[in-house]
């Protein structure tokens, strides 16, 4: 099967674009201020989201990861009245995705530190992963590795306090959540061994491993062999989901190019591809070239 492709959170056009606002400014805001403020935020980026539907649809992409600050604040009792009212509008544009067969994921920030030495912290962690469950709840989206909320390792070395704090998750996170090896922290092999010990898929990242174990080349053996590591975590190897991305100032430079000008040869055989460029939906463009198709869909 050829690999889908994944668009991540925005297009590189103006065409899907989502409204924010720092916590200062709301803060600064009477009461009824927040909730008005929020309220047209959260409808405008509902807009937003049901545009980036209508993108891909007319793309033939696959795979739509919805920022994770579609509605912000919704992890406070504000937000979550607010998500309530729109709840009607969420289950029609979560089912509209699944009629057209584009599959949702997630992915947290910097902020989700599940392995953090710090009871806060890792309370904090939960709580955010909550919030991105309770929206994909809201979509309607299965609670299954189908509907994923991926997230990293965290704070290095503490891979015991990992497994046992994601043995402690409820259901509607536990059941979407996946890890991805970082360039830092936890390298492939030992996500990898974390993921088998509690039970969730691994999402593979191929630059993120060239550059955690200073390799000059995708077509290392090991980038495959990684690959078909990740897959075995996968109740469900056909749903299994990878990232790419080039360094922009060198092969192993860790941050993100514009464009994918170079791919492992691995990765015919990935079944999704999460694009991590900067100019999105063009090098998905680009990408097709390399597959030698036109759409996923």
């Amino acid at each position: 099967m050829t690999p889908r492709l994944g668009l991540v959170c925005i297009t590189a056009s103006t065409q899907v674009r989502y409204r924010t606002i720092t916590r200062k400014r709301l803060l600064d805001q009477a009461i009824a201020t927040q909730r008005k403020l929020l309220e047209d935020i959260y409808r405008d980026n509902l807009q937003s989201f049901d545009a980036a539907l209508r993108f891909c649809e007319q793309e033939g992409i696959a795979l739509y990861r919805i920022p994770s600050s579609i509605f912000p604040f919704a992890d406070e009792p504000i937000g979550r009245e607010l998500l309530a009212q729109l709840s009607g509008a969420l289950a029609r544009s979560g089912a509209r995705a699944s009629e057209q067969g584009i599959r949702l994921v997630m992915h947290p920030d910097q902020f989700v530190v599940l392995s953090s030495d710090s009871a806060d912290v890792v309370a904090n962690s939960v709580k955010i992963l909550q919030m991105h469950a309770d929206i994909l709840d809201l979509l309607g989206q299965p609670r299954s590795p189908w509907a994923l909320v991926e997230i990293h390792g965290g704070k290095a070395a503490r891979a015991d306090a990992l497994v046992a704090a994601i043995g402690r998750l409820p259901d509607a996170i536990r059941s979407r959540l996946a890890l991805e090896n970082d360039e830092y922290a936890y390298g492939a092999d030992e996500i990898a061994a974390i993921c088998r010990r509690s039970g969730v898929p691994m999402v593979f990242d191929a630059h993120h491993h060239i550059v955690h174990d200073k390799l000059p080349s995708y077509d290392d053996p090991s980038v495959a062999a990684m690959l078909h590591e990740a897959r075995s975590t996968w109740a469900l190897p056909e749903h299994q989901l990878v990232h790419i991305s080039n360094g922009r100032d060198g092969f192993n430079d860790r941050q993100h190019a514009d464009l994918i000008s170079v791919m492992p040869s691995s990765y015919a055989h990935a079944p999704w591809i999460e694009i991590e460029a900067k100019h999105k939906e063009l090098a998905i463009r680009q990408l097709r070239g390399w597959l030698g198709t036109t759409a996923d869909r």
